[in-house]
């Protein structure tokens, strides 16, 4: 299904903060080894490199918009670094500069973007990105998904299951807030929730997949999250 993009208003936490027509046509990239950001969710980050340092005085000064990004597996053996094509943008929400230069910040994350171009005209990175924002209602959850994901959870969480079901109803989450949330929390490998960030309107299904992938390797003597039970972390 396809929106208008001067009609499509994404969410942030439940309210309405941005159009698509609004949101700018060329960002910075953020490159990271091991997050995935997903709509909706808000990730504490530490900028310390200069580049990054360069990046957030420039965005905090206009649109406030970081994509964040995935670097790939061999991404140390190329100059510049491998990324996925699909990231997660994010606004700035809370910012704070330490005397030594350094950022701490609250990103909140926004939408799906696609790269289209990058852009090499700053010392950090900079892409023309097509956004790709999922409506809401294409990840709605009835009462038999609930239930099923509850107890995929259950299953998956072991012993810290009920605390952390506790603490995602407490949240009132909901739909796309509530899956986008597993989905950033759970632990499992990086590459495993870039295919869920992927998935689009089927992320559910994505995230009912992965899990169930997990607890069958699990059963054969494969590896669990660190180790052991999986956690939300």
């Amino acid at each position: 299904m396809t929106h208008e993009a001067d009609s499509f208003n994404l969410a942030q936490n439940g309210t309405a903060v941005e159009k698509v027509a609004d949101l700018p046509r060329i960002i910075p990239l953020f490159p990271l080894p091991n997050l995935v950001l997903f709509p909706g969710v808000a990730v504490p980050l530490h900028i310390f490199e200069p580049r990054y340092r360069e990046m957030v005085a420039d965005v905090s000064a206009s649109h406030g918009i970081i994509g964040m990004m995935l670097l790939k597996a061999d991404w140390e053996s190329h100059d510049p670094a491998d990324i996925f094509n699909v990231g997660c943008a994010g606004k700035i929400s809370e910012l704070v500069k330490l005397p030594d230069g350094r950022f701490n910040l609250i990103l909140n994350g926004l939408s799906e973007f696609r790269v289209t171009r990058e852009i090499r005209e700053r010392s950090y990175r900079q892409a023309e990105v097509e956004w790709r924002p999922i409506e809401s209602s294409a990840m709605q959850l009835d009462a038999e998904a609930i239930e099923g994901l509850r107890q995929l959870l259950f299953e998956y969480l072991g012993d810290t299951a009920a605390g952390a079901w506790k603490s995602l109803t407490e949240r009132g989450l909901s739909g796309a807030d509530l899956v986008n949330f597993i989905c950033f929390h759970i632990d499992v490998p990086a590459i495993e929730k870039q295919t869920m960030l992927e998935a689009r309107g089927g992320r559910l299904d994505c995230l009912f997949d992965v899990l169930t992938f997990k607890l069958e390797e699990r059963k054969l003597g494969g590896p669990g999250p660190h180790g052991g039970h999986g956690t939300v972390q």
